[in-house]
Formats: structure tokens, C-alpha cells, sequence
């Protein structure tokens, strides 16, 4: 047999080094990559459709006056919504509102739930049923959370109030409809109701820390808090960081719980761009102006994600 017919027989087109004897090795990489997106598209089409479709049609119902009620088709009008916003005081205010929700509850959520963390990690009796019990917030749905804090804050019958006055320190209040108590109020159901994920995340960060840094340290003389600053914090932070964006990208979003708590009252005290621009679509009608709203929120969660991602990729060039 000769050389050109075993080539032949043997499949290659050409010597092992040539263009043809290439293209025939890459075709079980190309076979790979078309399985991989095989297996990613159960996953991304759903995204697509329930995420990213929604998205775009929301931005382009943003450039039109679109209302209901309305027979006829909405007409393209630009920017003019957008500027409508930027001159609408109502809108500005539950933005600041928004902002005071999502700061006030993601920052005493984190140190909580980091205290509670460290306290889960220790090797404490009954361990398994704290952990248990710390999580029962998070299944809980956020309309039986409103409903059941709504309930400890009656005015009339609360078992907050009955407290107040079961210790002589007055006649209790109405927590959810004083103007000046609305937002605190809330803000503690929010801190309750959100800080079982964070202490899971943050537990969960502390398992992965390698127990002989601890014990390295602990025999060169160093205390709780100098352990914590140089062994469990750095090891930690990556967690912190991640946790922190996504809660506050979640409690600024918030929808359902201040809905059932408040409405949005008294005097739209907590009122959140989310509330209002529900209030906009589907009490008003205002469809293309609800939809600038949600344009400007995309907008400031993206920059916060911006924000996030920088600092992580700075923070693994440091490493």
C-alpha cells in the first residue's frame, strides 16, 4: 500500500501539519461547543423570554405616550417622558425614599446578620436548631410577612403596643400610619425579613476559612477582635461585598412587602419608585410613564453593579 492510499484510507486529506488536518481535529471541539450550548439553553431561554424580552419591550414603551383606555396605537414621542420625570418632585421624593429604604435596611442587615454568623459558627449546643430557626424568615413569603408584622403592629391589639403598655411606657402608638414612625417601622420588617440569605451567605463564608489561621493566630497572643480583623474579615469580604451589592439591588426593588405593610402611605412616606410607578401604570394608566420610571431604576441598579464588579476585579488584581 502506498503512503498516499493509507492517507487516504485513513481519513487525512493532507500531511498531519496542513490547513485540512487541522479543520479535521477542531471538529470535536466544535461538536463541544454546540453540546454546551445544548445544555445552556433550557436555562437561557426562559431568560430571554421572561426577562429580557419584558426589558427591551419596557424600554421601547418608554419613547411612546402609551395609555389605557386608549383605541388607537401608541405614538413615538422621544424623550419626552424622561423629561416630564426629571421635573416630577413626587417621583424624585420616593427615590430618596427608595434610597433612605435600601441603605436603612441593607446596612443594619449585614451587621446583624454578620453577628448572628459568627454566633452560628461557633460550636454552640443545639447548633442545628438555631440554624433552623434563623432561616424561618427567609421562607416565609413576603405578603404572609406583611400581613403578620401588620398584625404586631395594631394599634389597638399589637403585640407591640400591649408590650408598651404592659410596661408602663404609655399607650403605644400607630406605628404604620404616623408620619414621623411609617418608614422606621418598616425598615425594621424589612432588616427582619431579609437578614436570614445574608447570614446564610456569610456562614457559609466563614465555614470556607481555614480553622489553623485561627488557631495560628490565637498562639501568637492575638484576641478575638485582631483574629477577626486579620483572619476572618479578609477571607470574608468577597462574600460581604457580593451580599451587599444583591441586597441592596433587592431592597430597592421592593415591592410587595411595603404594598401590604403601607401602601405607600401616610403622605407617600414610603412610597418607593417601585410603588409609584405601579401606582402610574395601573391606577393612572400611564404606561409609557411608568416605563421611564423603570428605565432610570434599571439605570441606578446597573451603575451599583458597575460599582460592584470594578471593585471585585480591583480586588483580585490586589491578590
Amino acid at each position: 500500500m502506498t503512503l498516499a492510499n493509507a492517507t487516504v484510507q485513513s481519513g487525512q486529506h493532507g500531511p498531519p501539519g496542513s490547513p485540512r488536518s487541522r479543520q479535521g481535529r477542531q471538529t470535536p471541539r466544535i461538536n463541544r461547543n454546540a453540546g454546551t450550548w445544548f445544555l445552556v439553553l433550557p436555562a437561557l431561554i426562559p431568560i430571554l423570554i421572561l426577562s429580557v424580552g419584558p426589558l427591551l419591550y419596557g424600554v421601547a414603551l418608554a419613547f411612546t405616550d402609551a395609555q389605557s383606555g386608549r383605541t388607537r396605537s401608541p405614538q413615538w414621542v422621544g424623550g419626552l417622558n424622561f423629561q416630564d420625570l426629571l421635573h416630577d418632585t413626587l417621583f424624585w421624593d420616593s427615590f430618596r425614599i427608595g434610597l433612605v429604604w435600601a441603605v436603612g435596611v441593607t446596612v443594619p442587615q449585614f451587621l446583624l446578620a454578620l453577628g448572628l454568623a459568627l454566633l452560628l459558627n461557633q460550636n454552640l449546643r443545639m447548633r442545628w436548631l438555631a440554624r433552623a430557626l434563623a432561616i424561618i424568615p427567609w421562607a416565609m413569603p413576603e405578603v404572609v410577612v406583611g400581613i403578620m408584622w401588620r398584625l404586631v403592629y395594631n394599634p389597638d391589639a399589637g403585640v407591640l403596643n400591649e408590650t408598651i403598655r404592659d410596661l408602663g411606657l404609655g399607650d403605644g402608638r400607630d406605628w404604620l400610619t404616623g408620619l414621623a414612625t411609617a418608614l422606621p417601622a418598616v425598615i425594621v420588617v424589612g432588616v427582619w425579613a431579609g437578614m436570614p440569605q445574608t447570614t446564610v451567605a456569610l456562614l457559609a463564608g466563614l465555614q470556607n476559612t481555614p480553622h489553623e489561621l485561627h488557631e495560628a493566630a490565637a498562639l501568637d497572643g492575638a484576641g478575638a477582635w485582631r483574629r477577626f480583623r486579620t483572619v476572618t474579615w479578609p477571607a470574608l469580604r468577597p462574600v460581604a461585598l457580593a451580599i451587599t451589592a444583591l441586597n441592596f439591588i433587592w431592597n430597592f426593588n421592593s415591592f410587595a412587602l411595603v404594598y401590604v405593610l403601607t401602601n405607600g402611605g401616610p403622605g407617600g412616606r414610603t412610597r418607593l419608585p417601585m410603588l409609584f410607578a405601579y401606582e402610574e401604570a395601573f391606577r393612572y394608566g400611564q404606561f409609557g410613564y411608568a416605563a421611564a420610571m423603570g428605565c432610570v431604576m434599571v439605570a441606578v441598579i446597573s451603575v451599583v453593579l458597575a460599582f460592584h464588579l470594578v471593585g471585585r476585579l480591583r480586588g483580585g488584581e490586589d491578590q
